[in-house]
């Protein structure tokens, strides 16, 4: 049937065109569209959409045959590939990051938890266990405007932001969680680390959001969790020290004022 319409479009007197060009333009939309999606809202847009210009341009200079043009983008697009690289390292970090991620989470990951059905009630039972000691803390750091930033790692290895922070490799407990964000606790800026019922660190440097569609009035610990939830695949736990509202961000998304309900039926989904 598509071979059919290829050939159709060739009689017609329109370029051939196979299966293999329309799956090559799928992959490069799908490819333009993440890169768009990782420097949307950031200061390398400009050069996002310089990029563009100029690779259409020698493009267009080559099909015309125009020599001395086509030369000269040329040279620039080889060697500018380079700096390029060198300019980009944080982007292309975050995006080789998120193709890994969510390649683990829709592939893999689906297939196993349908075969192995009965393991999946097993660790939803778990997570309630442990869930709710990370509540019961939210709750209370919540009623006494206690500002708190709580990360819970997922299928990312966050070595490098726990290597910023101080080391705990303590079994989590409510009062624990609770103690590590008093105010007057040397270890109370910053975010602490937690894996499954482990509190792996604390006071933890987080990489802050560059996004420009940010509510401008979100503070740093906010716009920390974004930040982190943008490049590896964490849940971002927030306790508003202004407010006490409590917010969860996940994949560079932040939700408002959830209640401690909504941020256990959550958590208890997601981890």
């Amino acid at each position: 049937m598509i071979d059919s319409i290829f050939t159709l479009l060739a009689i017609q007197g329109l370029p051939h065109v196979s299966w293999v060009d329309v799956v090559d333009i799928a992959l490069v939309a799908v490819i333009c569209f993440y890169a768009y999606r990782l420097v949307k809202g950031t200061n390398v847009m400009r050069i996002f959409w310089a990029l563009i210009v100029i690779f259409l341009l020698w493009k267009g200079t080559s099909m015309l045959h125009m020599r001395l043009s086509s030369e000269i983008f040329g040279q620039f697009m080889s060697i500018g590939l380079i700096a390029l690289i060198i300019v980009f390292q944080p982007e292309i970090r975050r995006f080789l990051l998120l193709i890994g991620t969510k390649t683990s989470l829709t592939g893999g990951d689906t297939v196993w938890k349908r075969i192995l059905f009965w393991r999946r009630h097993v660790t939803d039972h778990k997570n309630k266990s442990y869930v709710d000691l990370y509540i019961q803390a939210c709750m209370h750091m919540s009623q006494s405007k206690t500002g708190a930033l709580i990360i819970f790692v997922r299928t990312n290895d966050v070595t490098d932001i726990v290597a910023t922070g101080e080391r705990i490799d303590a079994l989590a407990s409510a009062p624990l969680i609770e103690t590590l964000f008093f105010k007057n606790s040397p270890l109370h800026d910053g975010a602490v680390i937690v894996q499954r019922d482990q509190v792996v660190a604390a006071r933890c440097i987080l990489p802050v959001s560059s996004n420009g569609d940010i509510d401008p009035n979100l503070g740093l610990r906010h716009r920390s969790a974004i930040g982190i939830s943008e490049q590896t695949d964490v849940i971002a736990v927030i306790v508003s020290e202004e407010t006490g509202a409590i917010s969860y961000a996940v994949a560079g998304h932040i939700h408002h004022a959830v209640s401690p309900a909504e941020l256990r039926t959550y958590l208890e989904k997601n981890l």
